[in-house]
């Protein structure tokens, strides 16, 4: 129930800006994230942000490099990737929730509605 786009191939250092939003209704005051899986590991947290875009929370391995945001409508979520490398190669997930009662969450356990994954390949 979420379309999730905007993966690709590019280099080390480079961008990409993946999108999610929910298809055939609206979700009205969600929190979302994204988790990424990568071939042979398990699925780990990488950002989320409260229906506000008040609050946000970013995996230590990409803080600093990746950004959350919605936008004014809050119909579409966002995770802006700048100078990726090669260990961010993975499947990339959107997830909402629209029961958790906090500002987000980590945990993938607390998401009820899930993408179809876009696919992010860095090359070095």
């Amino acid at each position: 129930q979420l379309q999730a786009s905007g993966g690709g191939l590019v280099q080390a250092g480079g961008s990409l800006t993946l999108s999610c939003a929910p298809s055939g209704r609206t979700f009205m005051r969600y929190v979302a994230g994204w988790f990424r899986q990568a071939p042979g590991k398990e699925r780990e947290f990488v950002a989320a942000i409260s229906w506000s875009g008040g609050s946000t929370h970013y995996a230590d391995s990409v803080k600093g490099r990746f950004t959350i945001s919605s936008n004014n409508v809050k119909t579409t979520v966002y995770l802006q990737m700048n100078s990726l490398k090669p260990e961010d190669t993975a499947v990339y997930y959107c997830a909402a929730s629209l029961s958790y009662e906090g500002p987000y969450s980590t945990s993938d356990q607390s998401y009820e509605y899930w993408g179809q994954g876009t696919q992010v390949t860095v090359s070095s």
